[in-house]
């Protein structure tokens, strides 16, 4: 579904990758260098490439406490491989899965955004605050009038609102979250919530 609908809609398949358990990995990374390898052989006897990029972690948002240190994906876009920058200057929020051994590999379907693309409030957001919605639902609304159906869903209008705008105010400024009666609600800024909307205050 990323690749069909672009990065910007993964930041809720992004979501779910943070809140559920699994093989799912969430870093902050740059990549300082890529070499083509071998991995195994296909059924026909011809050897699989991939391509291997040397990363720095800095930041891992979710997984084991062993740091990431080689990247693989597929060798060029055609076969839903991901190009990272080798520079050494580009860094970028990367969610993939584990290969175990400080691996993992990702695909075009993956989420992979430039650091500097994220907004404040996304970035801030990927410590904790998306997290405290873990048993929220956030419901897509495609057209207007759209309605929640529970007091535990966060009504996503950016499409309906913005011109069929994915990465639009509520993606990169807002987080749904979880208060204290159960109920879900869009929380906006960098500050952690206040207690008066934990305990239900008009977001």
């Amino acid at each position: 579904i990323c690749g069909f609908w672009g990065e910007e809609l993964c930041w809720w398949v992004l979501l779910l990758l943070l809140c559920r358990p699994g093989r799912s990995l969430v870093i902050r990374a740059k990549a300082v260098s890529a070499k083509e390898v071998d991995s195994g052989n296909d059924i026909y006897g011809n050897p699989i490439k991939r391509i291997q990029y040397e990363i720095k972690q800095i930041k891992m948002f979710k997984g084991p406490d062993q740091d990431i240190e080689f990247i693989y994906t597929a060798p060029s876009t055609a076969v839903c491989g991901r190009l990272l920058d080798t520079g050494g200057k580009k860094e970028y929020l990367i969610a993939g899965k584990s290969e175990g051994n400080g691996k993992m590999h990702i695909t075009l379907c993956d989420l992979v955004s430039t650091w500097d693309s994220l907004t404040p409030t996304q970035k801030k957001s990927l410590n904790q605050r998306y997290q405290m919605g873990c048993e929220c639902k956030i419901s897509r609304c495609l057209s207007i009038p759209c309605f929640v159906s529970s007091s535990d869903e966060c009504l996503w209008t950016d499409w309906a609102m913005e011109k069929n705008n994915v990465d639009g105010r509520q993606a990169k400024h807002y987080a749904c979250i979880k208060r204290s009666d159960g109920s879900c609600a869009w929380y906006r800024g960098m500050a952690p919530p206040k207690q008066e909307f934990l305990d239900i205050e008009d977001p």
